[in-house]
């Protein structure tokens, strides 16, 4: 496969990530790049090892090896704290909400980690949902709306880029198009995006590049301008 080089300097670069779960080496190499402000997408079957790409990059795995950097900084001889100081947020598959607090009693809780953090007026510009629902608390959230505060929440604290883990997920389409065009506000913002998603449509929509792995490596890579030409590719490695 042939690496897609970024046009500009890289703010994440992993090199040679391998990732163990007990005695399952499950992570065999992987080297992926995202440079600042860009929107990059893994894409995969279940059990390729996109999930497990998002939490060895933040070292939240059992055993890792391999070269992390971000912003310039080695993330692997940082604490597990460490990634979150310095700019690398994480919304997790489950979400991860506060179920018993309100929708703004979440949004209030998160530490700032620099400036340039969202304000609440702009959260709720960006998700009006959650101003209507400000006053429900997480167990009264659809999905969806879960779903959005997941990601409001990291964007108080003022990160560089988002690990963002399928964020479609059992969503119904109209919440999804809404995910994706708050994407593609952020964007325009400056915000750098990892991405894991299975929904191809969605993905296709927001993201400048691509990664496709398979068995824990990674096995293509494109730009978003090269998708037409992939597409019997795509297919066989994942079903589009």
């Amino acid at each position: 496969m042939a690496a897609v080089a970024p046009a500009g300097p890289a703010l994440l670069d992993v090199a040679g990530l391998h990732a163990w779960y007990g005695e399952s080496h499950v992570l065999h190499g992987v080297d992926l790049n995202v440079r600042q402000g860009e929107t990059v997408c893994l894409l995969g079957r279940n059990g390729a090892g996109k999930t497990t790409t998002l939490r060895s990059i933040l070292g939240v795995v059992g055993r890792r090896d391999g070269r992390v950097s971000f912003d310039g900084r080695d993330l692997t001889r940082m604490p597990l704290h460490g990634p979150a100081r310095a700019g690398l947020a994480y919304v997790p598959e489950n979400r991860g909400i506060f179920a018993g607090l309100t929708v703004a009693e979440n949004l209030m809780l998160p530490p700032k980690v620099a400036e340039g953090g969202m304000s609440v007026e702009e959260i709720h510009a960006l998700f009006p949902n959650l101003k209507e629902r400000r006053s429900s608390p997480g167990t009264k959230l659809s999905g969806g709306e879960q779903q959005m505060l997941a990601i409001a929440r990291v964007l108080r604290t003022g990160p560089k880029m988002i690990l963002l883990d399928e964020p479609t997920e059992g969503l119904a389409p109209v919440i999804v198009q809404r995910i994706a065009a708050a994407l593609i506000q952020l964007k325009a913002r400056g915000l750098t995006v990892l991405l894991v998603e299975q929904n191809f449509r969605f993905a296709r929509r927001v993201a400048d590049r691509f990664y496709v792995m398979e068995g824990g490596v990674v096995v293509d890579a494109f730009r978003a301008d090269e998708v037409e030409g992939r597409l019997d590719r795509l297919h066989e490695l994942l079903g589009v």
